[in-house]
């Protein structure tokens, strides 16, 4: 059965939790980037930048990344959201924090989960996003189209992924570990692999407000 453009949107989920010895082949990489790199931006700036790291790359950058987590952990609301939507980060983390089976109680439970954020959920593949410091929202738009491509890509080839922004957190980190220049700012990281599919939160379905909610019709 061929599986058509809306099963693949209604598939891609955010995986937070991948299989670690299953390592995501080259090839299926290199088509998905080719079918990202399609996406649409202002002026054809093309304003992404992507480091990819897999191996002992890989592991030096999350030994780096929790070696500053574990003795300066982030800031509460450090994801950036303005106060007037920080009850959505609530409501999303509610819905994660259950998918585990972690009480909203449970500190220890939430910081362990959190924690993994910047192992990139064991995923082998681990990227950072970035584009030009001089680019503004306009092109991070550009940015946003190329990460949706990319993820829809990698989900048609049965690959998962997620967007972190809590990768970004920690720059300088960053920057050490993978000579990212400082004219580019650093947006997000993106975790892509296998998904393990005994892990509950992979297969959490979270609502979408209804089109009303966001879109206006006008005659």
């Amino acid at each position: 059965m061929t599986i058509g453009f809306g099963d693949i949107v209604r598939s891609r989920r955010s995986s937070r939790m991948f299989l670690p010895d299953k390592p995501v082949p080259r090839e299926l990489l290199d088509e998905a980037l080719e079918l990202a790199i399609r996406a649409p931006s202002n002026s054809n700036t093309q304003p992404w930048h992507v480091y990819f790291v897999t191996g002992e790359r890989r592991a030096r950058l999350v030994d780096a990344l929790l070696a500053v987590v574990d003795t300066t952990p982030p800031e509460v609301g450090s994801a950036g959201l303005p106060p007037r939507f920080a009850h959505l980060r609530r409501e999303s983390g509610a819905l994660v924090y259950g998918a585990m089976g972690i009480d909203r109680s449970d500190a220890a439970g939430r910081w362990a989960a959190q924690r993994r954020n910047w192992e990139f959920f064991r995923a082998p593949v681990a990227g950072v996003v970035c584009m030009h410091r001089d680019f503004g929202a306009v092109d991070a738009m550009g940015v946003g189209m190329f990460l949706q491509t990319l993820m829809l890509a990698l989900t048609e080839r049965g690959l998962g992924s997620c967007v972190q922004v809590s990768i970004s957190f920690y720059p300088e980190v960053l920057r050490a570990q993978l000579d990212i220049p400082e004219d580019l700012t650093i947006l997000c990281g993106i975790s892509i692999g296998y998904p393990d599919p005994d892990f509950p939160a992979n297969h959490l379905d979270t609502p979408r407000n209804p089109i009303s909610d966001n879109v206006v019709f006008l005659d």
